[in-house]
């Protein structure tokens, strides 16, 4: 709207203006507000998912070395059996 329309305006119509654009300026405020909070629970989820895979990584690894144990003890057992005489 230009200066000279804006002037043609009564009292009233420039005060119900105001409040219209009041009120979308508070809607637009929740609106932002909720985009910014939505957007740090993102956040967040993303981080704790590079932590999960970071997890994973780890117990794999573990897992990974008590399977080697686990191999390394069996044949150990058997070497050990078969030292002595036993039959496997």
């Amino acid at each position: 709207m230009t200066d000279k329309e804006l002037r043609r305006l009564s009292r009233n119509e420039l005060l119900e203006m105001l409040i219209s654009e009041t009120e979308e300026n508070a809607r637009l405020r929740e609106e932002l507000a909720q985009a910014r909070a939505e957007l740090e629970n993102r956040r967040i989820l993303v981080e704790q998912s590079g932590s999960l895979a970071e997890a994973a990584l780890r117990i794999n690894c573990v897992f990974e070395a008590a399977d080697r144990a686990a191999k390394q003890y069996l044949e150990n057992i058997c070497r050990t059996a078969g030292e002595n005489g036993v039959e496997k």
